[in-house]
């Protein structure tokens, strides 16, 4: 798949968490979204207000395509928005707009992820603690095995 623009939002602290516009890259299974360094993985089930998490931390996503109104936040969310710098011009485009509002997005630069670091990850056999089948899982936080 080809990158494609995309509106993330971190929902881990509510409808008002950190919130980007950017081209983002597909597994080829299209159930993971590489944006700004993170693999984000599509949720299996419902999350708590999110569609997708992060593999490394945990944090849910929501992630979509973007709003031809440019009103992508959350009715009940706020802050700005961070633009990708390499976007803003396909963005306006796609919204119909002549300019950036500055009152509601933020210019910025938004890395490129490198795909192979988290193809490990994602394709891992888990591992075990003991026979018990008690799996070891990552603490992101703590930086180490659980």
């Amino acid at each position: 798949m080809s990158p494609k623009i995309l509106y993330i939002e971190n929902k881990s602290e509510g409808h008002s968490g950190e919130a980007w516009i950017g081209y983002a890259e597909f597994s080829k299974s299209g159930q993971t979204v590489y944006f700004d360094n993170k693999a984000l993985k599509k949720l299996k089930g419902t999350g708590i207000s999110g569609n997708h998490y992060d593999i490394e931390t945990g944090e849910e996503y929501w992630v979509s395509g973007i709003k031809k109104n440019g009103e992508d936040r959350h009715w009940a969310g706020g802050g700005k928005i961070m633009l990708d710098k390499n976007c803003v011009d396909e963005y306006l485009r796609l919204i119909k707009a002549g300019s950036i509002d500055e009152r509601k997005y933020i210019i910025t630069a938004i890395e490129k992820t490198d795909k192979n670091r988290f193809n490990e990850m994602e394709n891992a056999e888990p591992e075990f603690k003991n026979d018990s089948r008690e799996a070891i899982y990552w603490d992101a936080t703590r930086k180490k095995l659980l």
